[in-house]
């Protein structure tokens, strides 16, 4: 019998529409002789949709008559199995759809990468393909993620932390950014991917700008000093805490200063038509233009493709990460800039030149996390206690101190 691996995307996020993308792109990849794929599309209420047409990216330009031709369905844990169940329940037969064995969220930005979605599946038993719930929070949260890395000797950008609260008097911001760096500097929404919200300033006019645009996104923001000889390369790594290995290394090619979310999604998508028989539209960042293998020493690749996997390692990562440097060109030096826990096409290209197809990529990451759940199954998370015999609560609805 088949392993049922339901691929869930979409979500609340603003990267709904190119979650939608990567998880088409590689429900199309996935070996159907080892796996059966329930698609699992997550609206932006986050309401879950299984049916026929879940995994057609056509009809997704009509959103709502694409859910009147689908099923809405819930997640019921009944003893070890997890079930989806029609929603609303009929008073009369069967309502569950399937079953599910191991979910494979392809999923972008908040409120879906960054833990929140791991999360509820890890409450159910189910195993979920990639990072766990820390790690995949850590790696959204840029100033948490900073932190964790410079503490083991991984090299990052200085930067500082912005609240709303601070926002409130935006002066104090401009003078605390302008104390500790020189322009130009950068500033982002603290937990946001695919460029959103990120923007360049190089005076003070252009800093509370980059301010208002990041906080239309996000409660927390960076500011950071930019690189301006600068030349952006990534890297991709697939394992565990065990054992991780890196892929090629690629340099993007950004028609601005900064890769925009247009340059990763939008620039040369027409007629890009993915594996799953779509006649166009974006293969996400497959479709981005970019140098493969990166124009860049022997030196400088084996020490970007050591850092990758030392700050997976570091991170607590599973699965398949894209991380993401920066090359100061005035003096070599490199910083690692973010890491993807969950990357946009899962960053298939970059292994393509090291033989790896798309397909076993998508199976050694679906192995990983069975691995990972046999060994959360050997674990003792309870215990057999007397701690609530003989407790008595007094006090009225104030209780009584034990």
């Amino acid at each position: 019998m088949s392993l049922k691996v339901a691929v869930v995307f979409g979500g609340k996020s603003t990267e709904h529409e190119i979650s939608i993308i990567s998880a088409i792109q590689a429900i199309g990849y996935i070996n159907r002789e080892k796996y059966e794929v329930i698609p699992v599309y997550a609206t932006k209420n986050t309401d879950f949709y299984v049916g026929e047409v879940v995994d057609k990216i056509e009809e997704y330009t009509n959103i709502p008559a694409l859910l009147k031709k689908s099923t809405q369905v819930v997640w019921i844990k009944e003893g070890d199995k997890v079930n989806l169940y029609r929603f609303p329940m009929k008073k009369f037969g069967n309502n569950v759809v399937t079953s599910v064995d191991v979910v494979f969220p392809i999923v972008h930005g908040t409120n879906v990468e960054d833990g929140t979605l791991q999360g509820y599946f890890a409450t159910m038993g189910l195993p979920v393909v990639g990072c766990d719930v820390l790690s995949s929070a850590v790696g959204m949260n840029k100033y948490v993620m900073k932190t964790v890395l410079k503490d083991n000797d991984i090299p990052v950008l200085d930067c500082k932390c912005f609240t709303w609260k601070d926002y409130e008097n935006i002066d104090n911001i401009v003078e605390t950014v302008e104390k500790n760096f020189s322009y130009p500097v950068i500033v982002k929404p603290l937990n946001l991917g695919s460029s959103i919200g990120i923007s360049k300033a190089d005076n003070k006019e252009k800093l509370v700008e980059a301010l208002d645009l990041a906080f239309e996104f996000t409660k927390k923001i960076l500011v950071e000093p930019a690189v301006t000889k600068l030349k952006e390369v990534n890297c991709s790594v697939l394992g565990d805490y065990e054992e991780a290995e890196a892929s090629e290394v690629e340099e993007p090619v950004n028609s601005d200063e900064i890769l925009s979310f247009e340059d990763k999604y939008i620039s040369g998508a027409k007629g890009s038509g993915a594996k799953t028989g779509t006649s166009g539209g974006s293969k996400g960042m497959a479709s981005l233009k970019r140098k493969i293998p990166a124009d860049i020493t022997d030196e400088q690749r084996t020490k970007i493709r050591t850092m990758a996997v030392e700050a997976f390692k570091v991170l607590g990562c599973s699965g398949v990460s894209r991380i993401d440097f920066m090359i100061d060109e005035s003096n070599g030096n490199i910083y690692l800039n973010e890491i993807n826990t969950i990357p946009g096409s899962l960053s298939f290209y970059l292994w393509e030149p090291l033989g790896k197809k798309y397909a076993n990529l998508l199976d050694d990451m679906i192995q990983l996390a069975l691995k990972a759940d046999r060994e959360a199954n050997k674990m003792v998370y309870t215990f057999e206690s007397n701690v609530l015999e003989g407790i008595h609560l007094g006090g009225g609805s104030k209780g009584s101190k034990m």
